[in-house]
């Protein structure tokens, strides 16, 4: 699955809207941004699917073929 840009845009809205609503005094900011973007970074990243080719070779049962696996 391609990763999903749209997606991390309105992740990343949400937690800078969130902190711009808040009514304190903004000392915990920065923290609760960069923990929160982390997070969707995060998220990001290991929703994509990577498609890889595999090939083994050096025996008489030598194989070859394709894995799809996910980030973790």
């Amino acid at each position: 699955m391609p990763l999903n840009k749209s997606q991390l845009e309105s992740a990343i809205k949400a937690v800078l809207t969130q902190e711009k609503n808040k009514r304190d005094d903004g000392s915990t900011s920065i923290d609760n941004i960069s923990q929160k973007l982390a997070t969707a970074i995060d998220t990001y990243v290991k929703s994509a699917t990577v498609t890889v080719n595999v090939t083994t070779t050096g025996s008489a049962s030598a194989q070859a073929g394709t894995g799809t696996g996910t980030l973790t």
